[in-house]
């Protein structure tokens, strides 16, 4: 699966992209004002034209003006520094950023010396991911990152949009954004994000993907895959605003993997919430599943907000399938499907469940569904990015109509 996500993910890029590679086509002894091109052969004295490219990410990061278009050869750009994004474009003129169609551009941060933070270290603010991105209105698409202190770490970023990126093997969380970010589309079709894990915290803190410790109305997590990840697979920790989580799944997250003495991985499929106090903040869960995590499929996490969740499936998760009764009970749950779980769901007192398979009654186990074998769903994506199709898995073999359909 790995390589067949690294393929898709790298072969397939936006409109935006495919764009910029007919641009970068046409460039060549032409004005590179709106184009600039990276490759691992070139020069950062160069002006970033296909024939005389810049050497480093970065230096292309700081020409770029609003507007303009980042290409990146394939190739593997081992950082001695990460890649600071502080330059925003606008509404009209977003800065665009990825890799030359049909090449694989890998982003690595073993060399970062925040990667190897000791246990029980900081990492300071500043060398955080691989990417760190303080900025706006940027289209982020077609990289693969690893092995950085943060795969990708955005703080205070609004309206931006990151699709078809891969990111594993990091030493904390593969993508997180934070601070006071809104409007951004995290990922519209495609985020591969798996093995992460934070060796500085025996597994305490890094998830596939975390939106956590801030707020902002707007973001969307779209057709995400989130899978053997130290800690959990969704983390939304201390956001005080509604996240829309969609087509979405997460795996296999919470097992030790890397035999970190002192365990402290969580190993939720989905975590909604957190925090002393848990801010009440309604997110919004619709068509996901949530399997054989260490923990809980999905979980409240003492989130006191009206959650809505919809037409999910969990199966096979240690815990309970759908946990939301420590939060005061105030979630809304609708046509989902526990298959297989430790316990299908805890509700609280004023929880809004309809139409779910534990209110259908009956016996909900491996038998029930077409298909567990998540082969199909955790296959080589489709052309287009999103997800594969997997018609049978986790659907009820009566043809009962709850549950994700993928």
């Amino acid at each position: 699966m790995r390589n067949a996500a690294i393929r898709t993910g790298t072969a397939v890029l936006g409109t935006a992209l495919m764009t910029a590679g007919m641009l970068v086509g046409a460039a060549e002894g032409a004005s590179a004002a709106t184009t600039l091109v990276v490759a691992t052969g070139g020069d950062d004295s160069a002006p970033g034209t296909p024939s005389h490219p810049l050497r480093t990410i970065q230096k292309a990061v700081d020409l770029a003006k609003p507007g303009d278009t980042i290409t990146v050869r394939g190739g593997t750009y081992a950082l001695t520094d990460n890649i600071t994004i502080a330059t925003s474009g606008t509404a009209s003129q977003p800065i665009t950023l990825g890799g030359y169609p049909g090449e694989r551009v890998v982003i690595d941060g073993e060399r970062l010396p925040a990667s190897h933070t000791p246990v029980g270290g900081s990492i300071p603010r500043a060398e955080r991911g691989a990417i760190h991105q303080e900025a706006s209105y940027w289209r982020i698409s077609g990289l693969e990152i690893v092995n950085g202190p943060y795969g990708v770490y955005c703080d205070g970023c609004d309206n931006n949009v990151f699709a078809r990126l891969i990111t594993h093997d990091n030493y904390e969380s593969g993508f997180q954004l934070q601070g006071a970010s809104a409007h951004n589309q995290i990922l519209d079709l495609d985020l591969d994000s798996y093995g992460n894990r934070d060796p500085r915290k025996n597994g305490e803190s890094a998830d596939g993907l975390a939106v956590k410790e801030g707020s902002g109305t707007g973001n969307v997590v779209r057709g995400a895959r989130l899978w053997n990840n130290v800690d959990d697979g969704f983390d939304a920790w201390k956001f005080t605003s509604p996240i829309t989580i969609e087509n979405t799944i997460a795996y296999g997250n919470g097992v030790n993997r890397w035999n970190f003495p002192d365990f402290a991985g969580d190993g939720n499929g989905f975590k909604l919430g957190g925090g002393t106090p848990a801010p009440a903040t309604a997110h919004v869960l619709r068509n996901t599943a949530a399997f054989r995590n260490a923990a809980h499929g999905i979980t409240d996490n003492g989130n006191p907000g009206a959650l809505s969740v919809n037409r999910s499936t969990a199966y096979g998760n240690a815990g309970t399938g759908f946990d939301v009764d420590t939060s005061g009970g105030r979630a809304t749950l609708n046509a989902n499907l526990s298959v297989a779980d430790g316990r299908a769901v805890a509700l609280g007192s004023v929880t809004v469940s309809t139409g779910n398979s534990w209110d259908l009654g009956g016996t909900w186990n491996a038998a029930s569904v077409l298909s567990t074998d998540p082969a199909a769903v955790t296959g080589s994506r489709r052309a287009d990015g999103s997800l594969p199709a997997a018609p049978n898995f986790l659907v009820p073999r009566a043809g009962t109509n709850i549950g994700a359909r993928f």
